[in-house]
């Protein structure tokens, strides 16, 4: 059987950057959820092996990769999420050229699928991805997308999950670049911000476990990662509407 067209897509960079960033909040998007992931494809045979993936246990980055389209298949399971995989080889292992099956998979979305896509905080790929769906919508004539925090990284700004956070995060040296950017060009509102309860982070920690063998180098720079109280207890999803000027700040 065919399964019905996504109501919702989420654009995630990586194959874990979903469910870090909005395991809590999936459950209450509008169904069927589908996780698109930009950078899933293989790396060629014969390429030296990441230093992330070094990192995270492997040999090869063709190991890497099995054992990362088997974690997303168990977390998408748990998140009640249907899976996309993209061809884009994960970061040291692409030619850096433009992320062009993003352009194919988005003309053939109906124009009604509401997308979520990254901020693009301090993760280089998290905003090609961001630029690249924008360019393509904009081509297109599409409604402009939702836009998530990337976590755990805008999560590590002191006043996360407050009332003050957009503010903060709007003057932060560290993690507020991308929120400034995109709020210098579109008017941002916040549509979902989400102190996940107890039962909700038993149920996102669940997922982001299924992708263990990524905490090990995510510990390096996110030690509290995996905190009760650390960096994933908020998730944070914006509204994009047109500037009036340019330059106009959200």
């Amino acid at each position: 059987m065919t399964p019905p067209p996504p109501a919702t897509v989420i654009l995630s960079p990586h194959f874990d950057d979903a469910a870090l960033s909005l395991a809590g909040l999936i459950p209450t998007f509008d169904s069927p959820v589908t996780v698109v992931t930009v950078y899933g494809g293989a790396p060629c045979p014969g390429q030296e092996v990441s230093w992330w993936d070094t990192t995270c246990g492997f040999s090869s980055g063709g190991e890497a990769h099995l054992a990362r389209v088997a974690e997303d298949t168990r977390a998408c399971a748990l998140l009640g999420a249907e899976r996309v995989v993209l061809g884009h080889p994960d970061g040291p292992y692409g030619d850096g050229g433009p992320l062009h099956e993003i352009d194919t998979y988005l003309a053939d979305l109906d124009p009604g699928t509401r997308l979520l896509i990254p901020l693009g905080t301090n993760q280089a790929d998290h905003t090609k991805v961001r630029d690249r769906a924008l360019r393509v919508l904009g081509e297109l004539g599409r409604p402009l997308p939702l836009v998530y925090a990337d976590l755990p990284y805008t999560g590590h700004l002191k006043e996360w999950g407050s009332a003050e956070t957009d503010t903060a995060l709007a003057g932060d040296e560290h993690f507020g670049p991308a929120y400034r950017e995109i709020a210098s060009r579109y008017r941002t509102r916040v549509v979902h911000d989400l102190t996940l309860s107890d039962d909700q982070w038993a149920a996102k920690r669940a997922a982001v476990l299924c992708y263990a063998s990524q905490l090990a180098p995510l510990a390096i720079d996110h030690g509290s990662v995996m905190a009760r109280g650390g960096p994933l207890r908020a998730e944070r999803v914006w509204s994009l509407a047109e500037a009036e000027s340019p330059g106009e700040p959200g």
